[in-house]
This record gives structure tokens, sequence and C-alpha cells, in this order.
């Protein structure tokens, strides 16, 4: 992925995602273009919403070609200036809900946590499916609005519309009868896993979860027993046949348990500070207390 130094960082402001975020938002956003980096490989693809660009860029490194689209010129406008250096990469301003590209003239649409910020859904995903070729693929991730909100409280203002399992695999059938649902949360890896009840086993991987019993103990369950936060889906008018039932994504730095440990030896420090003032105050407080006996005799 060709970077230009000189290109200034895109300002955050909570809409767009950038490379320069850190912690959590930083692994999920990686974890879901590195997934689809293998589907990309030697494919027309279309990046919708591509925002800052980075993921558009990623995908260029095995595609035949990438266009990495967005509906802000200001975000094109850096994308192009910071990534447009590979010759099968181009950035383009359009609007994700109107697609001004031929029938059949892609192979992958990926389009990440894009589906949420708009109200023309149905609209979107009719035309990712129109422009994709009949054994084409499209990749959308969008949060659990379960997990997401319901259940946290939480409340993006960014997010338009976001949606229930049921309600994501309703609007994608409509479209691609091959729907293949992923569920994706952090743990300090990001992980991707299948959802599917039958799916294709991967030889080597044997995940366990611990979870606490009524009495007590701990069970230990096979598979991924988490509630996602938010959904991939990979989806085709053809069978997708073997897809891969897990994917985890980290850095080899570990960044996220570098921030926790310093932000842990920070509260331990600031606890040892702490307990130097207290016994500081009790000290002065017995030498005011000594002192107004003294005055009192």
């Amino acid at each position: 992925m060709t970077t230009s130094p000189s290109a200034p960082a895109l300002e955050f402001t909570g809409e767009r995602f950038t490379p320069e975020c850190v912690r959590e938002i930083w692994y999920e956003h990686w974890a879901r273009y590195a997934f689809a980096l293998d589907f990309a490989r030697d494919r027309r693809v279309l990046d919708a919403a591509c925002g800052e660009g980075f993921g558009s860029a990623l995908l260029a490194r095995t595609a035949r070609s990438v266009i990495g689209l967005d509906v802000s010129a200001q975000a094109v406008a850096h994308a192009q200036a910071r990534y447009g250096g590979a010759a099968n990469l181009r950035y383009v301003q359009g609007d994700c809900t109107q697609l001004d590209l031929p029938a059949a003239s892609v192979d992958l649409v990926v389009s990440i946590e894009t589906l949420e910020h708009v109200a023309a859904q149905e609209a979107m995903v009719a035309g990712f499916a129109r422009v994709l070729g009949d054994d084409g693929v499209f990749i959308v991730s969008s949060p659990d609005k379960r997990t997401y909100s319901d259940i946290t409280g939480f409340r993006n203002e960014f997010h338009v519309r976001e949606l229930y399992r049921d309600e994501l695999l309703a609007l994608l059938k409509t479209h691609f009868p091959e729907v293949r649902l992923y569920g994706q949360k952090l743990l300090f890896q990001s992980a991707i896993w299948a959802l599917d009840e039958g799916g294709f086993p991967v030889s080597g991987i044997a995940a366990k979860t611990a979870e606490a019993a009524a009495d007590g103990s701990t069970l230990i369950k096979s598979g991924l027993q988490y509630d996602p936060l938010y959904f991939i889906a990979v989806c085709s008018r053809r069978p997708l046949g073997e897809l891969p039932r897990l994917a985890l994504f980290g850095d080899r730095a570990e960044s996220v348990y570098a921030h926790y440990n310093h932000e842990v030896r920070k509260n331990i420090a600031a606890g040892g500070r702490i307990v130097e003032l207290e016994t500081q105050i009790e000290t002065l407080r017995a030498e005011v207390e000594r002192l107004q006996a003294a005055t009192k005799s």
C-alpha cells in the first residue's frame, strides 16, 4: 500500500474512520478489510463509501483494479493524495445509493460500515447487485442494533438506520440468494466467525469459550460463544462454496494491550500517590490536633 508521507491526516469527526485512530476502532476497521483482502485477489473491486481511503489501498494489493467511491469530495481528495499512486487504484466521488457504474462492471463490492449511515438501504443494495457480475461477491459490514445500541444504550449520531440480524438478512436475501453471515467482536484480536449452522470446518481450529455456570463452576463450550457486535455478510447469486469459518486479526506489537498496560501503570502510580497524600493529610491532621490541644492547655 503506497502512502504519500506529505498528505495530512483526514480529520476524525466520528463519521469516518482514519488510520490514526487507536485501540478498538482500529482493530475493527482494519480486520474487515483484511478479511476482504483474499476475496479481492485478481478481481475488479468497488470499495463503496471508502472514506479515508486506506481500505481501498489495501485491497489494491491483490485486486486487478479498485475503485474507491465516497460521497465526500474532501475524503476523495484526501484519499487520492495519500494513496493514489497505485496504477490499479482510483478514487471517485459518488453516492452509493445512486451508483453511476455499468451493470456487471465489477466482481467484488465491499461496503464497510456504510449501510447504517443511509436511509435508502434497499436502493443501495439493489445498486450493488446491479453492478456485480453474475458470479460477483458482495461483502457488507454493519453493527448489530441489539448489541451495539439496545443493550449498551449507545447512540451513534451518524447512524440513520441500524438493523437487527433478521432485518439485515431479509435485506440482503432480496438480491443475493446465498448469504453467509459472520460475527465480529474485538477480543484483543478482531475475530470474524461463521454464524450459520452448517458451514465448512477448518482443520486445526478448535475454538473454546469458558462460561460461568449457575453453581459457580466453569463450563467449556466449543466455538466462539459470543454475541457479535457487527455482522459481515458474504453474498452471491451462486453457491459460495467453502469459506473460512474463522478469521482473526491483530498486530504483532499488541498495541491494545500496550495501551491498557500503560493505563494500568498510570492508575497504579496514581493509587500510590493517593496513599502518599492521604498519609500526609493524616500527619497534618494529627499536627493540627496536637497544636489545638496545646493551645487549649
